[in-house]
């Protein structure tokens, strides 16, 4: 049975991630249930963050990220996009990528991230486009490179257990990530829908 004295955090930690997370009901159905206390502060730190999750990862572990991309594509959209604020037919950047970083002590890197992202490439400026393959760095610097104000709108997060993921990282098919989901905003505009998962 609990006590008062530990009903009480953990109802601020509910109320705090509803409040953080403005569409949690929608999640997919696929997501299951965080126990948050079960997470290291790391893993909440990283659910959570507004910022980069690079910097992030970097300045928690002192060791610099490499943002590997394993697959860019245009598409057209099927059919409305309720969360970018888009009709069908219109074209979408596909783009995933990992976020690794490497140690003299393991032969292979240690992955944190894999991103799966939606970006609008009619609302972006072109030098960003023009970046978006060759540059090392995750999204997150790119935008704060680009000098466009944006903000970042957290939309959900769960458990999820990852399948049909790219050949890089088909090894980790069948494990289980945090996951959260979140649109970067300029003014009212959505850009991109980026949906981060980090292995549990």
């Amino acid at each position: 049975m609990k006590t008062d004295a530990t009903k009480q955090p953990e109802t601020f930690v509910n109320t705090r991630m509803k409040a953080l997370f403005t569409a949690q009901e929608d999640r997919p159905p696929t997501l299951r249930k965080i126990n948050l206390a079960r997470l290291t502060p790391f893993q909440r730190g990283l659910l959570v963050t507004d910022g980069t999750v690079t910097r992030f990862i970097e300045t928690y572990t002192f060791s610099p990220v490499e943002v590997v991309l394993l697959q860019q594509e245009k598409q057209t959209l099927d059919t409305e996009h309720i969360w970018l604020k888009l009709p069908a037919g219109e074209a979408v950047i596909s783009r995933q990528v990992v976020l690794q970083i490497h140690s003299r002590d393991e032969p292979s890197p240690t992955i944190h991230a894999y991103a799966d992202s939606l970006i609008v490439p009619q609302r972006l400026p072109q030098p960003f486009l023009d970046r978006l393959e060759s540059d090392k760095q995750g999204l997150g610097g790119l935008l704060r490179d680009s000098g466009l104000e944006t903000r970042r709108e957290l939309l959900w997060c769960g458990m999820e257990t990852l399948n049909d993921l790219p050949p890089a990282i088909e090894h980790l098919e069948g494990k289980t990530f945090i996951s959260r989901a979140y649109r970067v905003f300029a003014g009212q505009v959505p850009l991109m829908l980026i949906n981060e998962k980090f292995p549990l």
